[in-house]
């Protein structure tokens, strides 16, 4: 029997990437900074984000899709990551901006006098003038950039040895993820926190030393740096649940104790998940909320998590591709809805406005897939690939008669 490589194994890898490549080059040709203008910068914008959006979804799919652990926190990672990102660009960006204004002084201002008043100008709407400790390294973005993925990873590292080592599941772990995004979400909101409160971090689309680059360029960059982040995640996921860790991890979704009790650890492979996942949402809220140009509080309220949840769900968790697919469908739709694309509907006595029946479409969407297509849009994929069916086998796949049958390969394929 040959034996078959990662990528002949995951034949639907190879298909993403073409997908995402041929899209990212038809948005390249079509977008104002290469002189088409067919896609105006602020869809170029809204489709860079929207990929961000892809890439934590894909995220959240290997915590609850293969792993098992509904999480109703991974937004907060996604805007940990967007807060660190916000903190250089904030600093830089005002940096500049005191500096000017202060070169015509009669007497050159002092390093001290130049931090004090980047100081006054950040925090001044919250009624202060000293930098937290938290924004100790927020002048140097390689080291900013390293808290992109060590704060996020290092909640998730904390929380997740607290929880899996109490062997806390099912519902009572997802209302324990939700509580730590509400409680991280109300310490943002307080003037304290070091991070402007419910103003939170603005500016953040003009980026230090770029001020000549005309923004359908820089959008247009982002939009790539987004497309490359989501291919390699994509790829770094798809590693991680094949093989035997992929096999494992499906076996703690579907049997903790009997995972548990053929030796494996399964808090180890619970805790490596969780973390490696949060780590990469904050890397894509890195991405993200420059894009957006501005992060507060309310982007790590649990709502967001919920959404994200509701978008794995609609593409079919258990699928990258799925999860992928359902995060940019509804994620556009969402845009469309509610930004006046979807013209109202006049019903006579009352009009359909889609800015205020977005949710209600939304909701009632998940509950349709749940009830009528549990395997979300990604399982229209699946008829597709089974144009090349399982070679019939003989028996069981292990040696005994309770090992999984072909038909439960034939599911997973």
């Amino acid at each position: 029997m040959s034996r078959q490589t990662f990528l002949t194994q995951n034949r639907s890898i190879l298909w993403f990437l073409l997908a995402l490549a041929v899209f990212a080059l038809v948005v390249t040709v079509m977008s104002e900074a290469m002189g088409n203008g067919m896609i105006s910068t602020s869809f170029v914008k809204t489709l860079g984000k929207t990929l961000c959006l892809m890439l934590v979804a894909v995220a959240m799919d290997v915590v609850w899709g293969y792993t098992g652990i509904l999480s109703l926190g991974h937004m907060a990672f996604f805007g940990l990551g967007g807060y660190m990102i916000g903190m250089w660009l904030m600093y830089a960006r005002t940096e500049i901006i005191v500096t000017e204004s202060l070169r015509a002084a009669t007497i050159p201002p002092t390093p001290e006098e130049i931090h004090d008043a980047i100081g006054t100008q950040i925090f001044g709407v919250v009624g202060s003038s000293e930098f937290p400790p938290i924004w100790a390294v927020a002048h140097s973005l390689p080291l900013q950039l390293l808290m992109v993925v060590l704060v996020p990873g290092v909640l998730a590292l904390v929380f997740g040895w607290l929880a899996f080592r109490s062997r806390v599941t099912g519902v009572y772990l997802s209302i324990l993820t939700q509580a730590m995004t509400l409680a991280l979400s109300l310490y943002l909101f307080q003037n304290e926190s070091g991070l402007r409160g419910n103003n939170g971090l603005s500016g953040l689309q003009n980026l230090p030393g770029l001020d000549d680059m005309p923004q359908s360029t820089l959008s247009l960059a982002f939009f790539w740096a987004s497309a490359v982040a989501l291919a390699l995640g994509y790829v770094l996921f798809a590693w991680v649940v094949s093989g035997k860790f992929g096999s494992v991890i499906r076996g703690i979704r579907d049997n903790e104790s009997r995972v548990r009790f053929l030796g494996y650890h399964v808090e180890s492979y619970k805790l490596f998940v969780f973390t490696l996942t949060g780590i990469v949402a904050g890397i894509a809220g890195a991405l993200y909320y420059p894009q957006a140009g501005i992060i507060n509080p309310n982007e790590v309220a649990p709502i967001a998590s919920i959404y994200l949840a509701v978008w794995v769900a609609i593409g079919g968790r258990g699928r990258l591709y799925g999860a992928a697919i359902g995060a940019g469908v509804v994620s556009l739709l969402s845009s469309w809805f509610t930004g006046g694309g979807a013209p109202d509907i006049p019903l006579g006595v009352y009009t359909i406005q889609w800015t205020d029946w977005w949710l209600v479409l939304l909701g009632v969407s998940f509950v349709a897939v749940t009830l009528l297509a549990p395997k979300g849009i990604g399982g229209l994929f699946d008829l597709v690939g089974r144009s090349h069916p399982i070679p019939d086998r003989v028996g069981d796949f292990g040696p005994d008669k309770g090992a999984r049958r072909i038909s439960e390969g034939e599911e997973e394929k």
